[in-house]
Order: C-alpha cells, then structure tokens, then sequence
C-alpha cells in the first residue's frame, strides 16, 4: 500500500437498528487537512442527517458500493460490527476501528485473526484521564441516558413535575434509576430537570456522592461487601449471592413506590444481572413504565423483550436496543470525534500526506488492539492453548519428580533395612 496517501473508508451501516455513522463531515473535513483521503459508501450518513453532498464539500469521495470504498484503504472506520460479513471487501492489513462487542462477539476476533485485519475496539478504550477524548462508552452512553427518559415520558400517563393548578395539584413522578454510570447519572439529571423525585442506586461506594450531587435520594444495602464493589476500572464487581438477595428485598420495597425504573446495570464481559424479577413487575403500580438500557447484553428485568414495549400487569416494559442510535444525529457526531481523537494518536501527520504510526506499547493502543499480524494479541481475548500446554509440561515434570522422589524413598528404605 501507497503510504504517502492515507486512505481511510467508511461504509454505511448495515446492523438492525444503527444510524450512525463513524464520520461526519466535521472530521472528514479535519482529517481531509491533515493529508488522509476520506472515501465514503454513498448514503452512508443519509440516517443521520449528513447527506452525500456535505461530505463532498468537506473532500471526501462518494463511492457507489462498499467494495469501492474498501479497496486499498488502509484504515476502515465503522460504527456497529456483528459479523464476519462485515469485514468482506476490507484489505489484509488494514485497521479496522469500530465497536465490536469483543467480549459476547469471539467469532468476529476469530474473523479478524483469519483474514489479518487489525482490529481496534473502541469500547475498549481505558479509563484514564488521558483517554477521555476517546471513551466511546461515556459519550453513546450519556446520550442513552437521556433518551431513555424521554422514552419513558412517551408511555407514562402523567407529567412529571408538579403542577398546582385552580383544579388541584398534581403530584411529580417518582423516577428511580438502577445503575448509577455515565448512562444512569445522565437519566437522573435529565428527570430532575423535568421536575421528577428521583432516587437510585448502584453497588459502587463512589455512584452515591454522585447521585446526591445530582439532586437525587441514594439507596443501597450499604454493608462491607458494599464498601469493595468496585474494580480499578472503576466498574461495578459481580456481587455475592447473600448481598443480591438483601439488595433484592431493598429494591422489592422501592420498586412499588414508583412511576418510572431506568434500568442501565452492566458488567464488562458478561451478561447483564437480573435486577427486577416478574414478581417486582407486577407489585408495581398501574401505569408504571421500566425502560431497560441493558437489553442488548440480556437485560437487567426478567420480562424485557428486545426491541418491544411489552404489557406486563399493566405496567410498561421498554426494550429498544442501541438506545443512542435513537439520536442519530448527535451520537454520530461525539462517535466520529472519539474516532478521530484516537487517530491523532496513531497518525503521523505531514503537509499533503499521513501515515500510520502505531505506538504498539501505548497504554490506549495496548487496550484496545484485538488483532494483529494474524495474531489475537489483546491479554483478555488471546489464545490460552500455549499456557495450557506449559501447564500439562509442569504437571507430568511434577509426576516424574514425584516418582523419582519414590523410587528414591523405596531405596533409601531397603539399604536401611539391609543395614539392619
């Protein structure tokens, strides 16, 4: 490949239910000046509201199908890959950038890993200060969080505030919100400013300042097991059996108190934990509505059902997924700059022409490289048969030290038994 001309490509979108696009014409513009050349599928950003023509005044080049965008590009930016379909038409070599869901998605690395495509996982991404341009995860998910609120106002038979009217008062909904990250912290603050009672709550000691920062009552079984529920990354840990039962009476009691649940719990690599059981359902209120942000990794309510608003007692449960595609628009724009802040880091800039520079030893780059040179290199997802193996060594090492050890004893025992 031509390293003087940087092609970067961008495809349209092919998941269910995903609107975005992995550039705008804001950051084709920016990298269109730093010497890349941008190629884009036509219509690629028509659901987000950026057509073909603002792209081509910012210097991309419009191409017919996906194949023509691809061929020859030595970075691929996309948004939403599910399948090793996705990756057809992408050079060997290549970058590839985008969310993989990496940790419920094995057959997509294995996919990259065969086809030697290098794969950058951009919900990956660490949590350091460092990185924060960059944190795909807090910028979809900030805008997730207020969109479920507004989800939720669309099926709740009240408004929220109160009202004092010549006719009466009306009383101010009761939201409570069940996972107090990014998405969560958003919801809170996107209800009060409706004029909710809120409260929340989460299994972090830290989400608790938060959440009374924001206006809104904390509640939580808040004993020693509560006070260590937090990894390095600053994620939530996967409680033990006897503090989920007590958290479940806690929650139990709360939930039959309120109009509105926003349900955002997740834990990093595994599905998401069952909060709210159908019991809970139907002790709520009439009219109550439970939109649940974690479907896409099995939901945190046991009677969500993907992309359906279902009936439960009547009580209203929301299951949309990729909530943040909902805004298309804005979600594309803070996606394409996480993007393109990540570029920065990895390119090498001159006056007509980039190139790729990859600090492979960068704290960033070491956290969210999947593949490389045909290899699956990322310390979470790599290959584990080597170590297996070195293990079988030591453990038949260790059987014949063993045996040595008793043919040793053996003899030791029969010359003292011929002294004797």
């Amino acid at each position: 490949m031509d390293k003087a001309v940087l092609k970067i490509a961008i495809a349209k979108e092919t998941a269910d239910h995903e609107k975005r696009v992995a550039a705008t014409p804001e950051t084709v513009k920016k990298l269109t000046t730093q010497g890349c050349k941008i190629h884009i599928e036509a219509n690629a950003g028509a659901a987000s509201n950026y057509t073909d023509e603002m792209y081509k005044t910012a210097g991309a080049t419009i191409e017919k199908d996906r194949a023509s965008a691809f061929k020859k590009a030595q970075v691929v930016l996309a948004v939403q890959l599910t399948s090793a379909n996705d990756l057809v038409g992408i050079e060997k070599d290549a970058l590839l950038l985008g969310l993989f869901n990496p940790y419920l998605n094995p057959e997509l690395i294995k996919a990259l890993k065969e086809k030697n495509i290098t794969g950058f996982s951009m919900e990956l991404v660490p949590r350091i200060s460092r990185a924060q341009s960059m944190d795909v995860l807090s910028s979809q998910s900030n805008l997730a969080g207020y969109k479920s609120v507004l989800d939720a106002t669309e099926l709740f038979g009240r408004a929220f505030p109160m009202m004092m009217t010549a006719a009466g008062t009306i009383a101010p909904a009761k939201v409570f919100v069940m996972g107090a990250g990014v998405a969560g912290l958003q919801a809170i603050a996107t209800a009060r400013r409706l004029g909710a009672v809120v409260s929340a709550t989460d299994v972090r000691p830290a989400a608790k300042e938060q959440v009374q920062s924001l206006g809104a009552t904390f509640i939580a079984v808040e004993d020693e097991e509560f006070k260590e529920a937090e990894n390095a990354g600053g994620y939530a840990k996967e409680m033990s059996a006897a503090y989920k039962k007590k958290q479940a009476e806690l929650i139990e009691e709360t939930l039959k108190k309120q109009d509105i649940v926003i349900t955002t719990a997740l834990i990093p690599g595994r599905l998401a934990p069952k909060l709210i059981t159908e019991k809970m359902v139907k002790s709520m209120k009439p009219g109550s509505v439970i939109v649940d942000m974690a479907i896409e990794n099995g939901g945190n309510c046991d009677v969500t059902k993907a992309n359906e608003v279902v009936n439960a007692n009547d009580v209203q449960v929301v299951g949309h997924v990729n909530i943040a595609s909902r805004l298309p628009t804005d979600a594309s724009a803070l996606y394409s700059k996480n993007v393109f802040n990540l570029l920065n880091l990895i390119l090498e800039k001159g006056e007509k022409s980039a190139e790729l520079k990859i600090d492979w030893e960068d704290e960033i780059v070491k956290g969210i490289a999947l593949t490389k040179d045909g290899e699956i290199i990322h310390s979470n997802f790599a290959d584990k048969k080597p170590a297996a193996k070195k293990a079988a060594v030591k453990k038949t090492t260790s059987k014949k030290t063993a045996s040595k050890k008793t043919a040793t004893k053996s003899t030791t025992k029969k010359k003292t038994v011929k002294k004797a």
